[in-house]
């Protein structure tokens, strides 16, 4: 790491974050010398870090948490985590639905809030595996004390299938449902991308659902926050080079960039620089 002096919280967190996966570890000294601030900030940024069960307190610094391949966090969990990124990147993702056309979203708690910005969005069909997704457009599609249902809201077709402690319905009924359609683009949530895995989910039924979305997709938007990236689950279901875009926020350090950038030309970096 350079001089980051006047790096804003999220920036930095997201550099320690970085540093803390590559080398295994880092500690306190070396953290406030290179990032050119105090013991006390840095103590605060590893302790949301580690809030946010990235990383593992040590003393004296800080290691990265291993979780298992097949650890899948429920909805509620993932909810708390990177809200401000998740906004940004809904923002950005639901300025490249069509009015009128026919998309897919998956499930997740950013295509969670992605829904909320397409409500906007005339004419929509939406094909969901998500509880939660649909649940979005029905409420909006719903008389309210202040006047009849939101105009031109979208058609929406909620597959069947097996819940997931994400709130996704995945497994054969979802998978054959799938394979009947076809869809302008496909807003894809991850649990896990990079370079060498894909795209990956701690869930078998889930990654083989996520596979029928991709096949029946003309074009295939991945949204996920910078913390999803260098993470690998258990099951790969779609390579890098069947990713259209990636829309992720400017959390994403550097070095990272970069890496995308050679392997996803169709980077999307939204919001400005995160706030303190």
């Amino acid at each position: 790491m350079s001089d980051n002096q006047n790096l804003l919280a999220e920036q930095r967190r997201a550099l320690i974050l970085d540093e803390v996966r590559r080398r295994g570890g880092v500690r306190v000294n070396e953290l406030t010398r290179r990032l050119s601030v105090s013991d006390m900030t840095i103590r605060r940024d590893l302790d949301a870090l580690a809030r946010q069960g990235v990383i593992e307190k040590v003393h004296g610094g800080a290691v990265p948490v291993v979780e298992a391949s097949t650890h899948e966090p429920g909805f509620e969990a993932k909810s708390t985590l990177e809200l401000s990124a998740k906004e940004d990147i809904a923002r950005a993702a639901a300025s490249m639905a069509v009015p009128g056309s026919a998309i897919a979203l998956s499930g997740g708690t950013t295509t969670f809030a992605l829904a909320r910005h397409l409500l906007d969005v005339p004419g929509l069909t939406v094909v969901t595996n998500s509880v939660r997704v649909a649940e979005v457009f029905h409420s909006a599609q719903r008389p309210t004390s202040a006047g009849g249902a939101r105009a031109g809201a979208a058609a929406v077709v909620l597959t069947g299938g097996v819940r997931t402690p994400s709130d996704s319905l995945v497994g054969p009924v979802a998978d054959r449902a799938i394979d009947s359609l076809h869809f302008d683009v496909l807003f894809l949530g991850v649990h896990g991308i990079s370079v060498e895995a894909g795209l990956s989910t701690p869930n078998l039924a889930e990654a083989e659902t996520n596979r029928r979305f991709v096949r029946a997709a003309r074009r295939v938007v991945v949204v996920a926050d910078h913390t999803k990236w260098g993470t690998v689950g258990l099951s790969s279901f779609a390579g890098l080079d069947e990713v259209d875009a990636f829309v992720t926020d400017a959390g994403v350090p550097d070095a990272a960039r970069q890496e995308i950038e050679e392997h996803l030309p169709g980077l999307v970096v939204a919001g400005g620089s995160p706030d303190e």
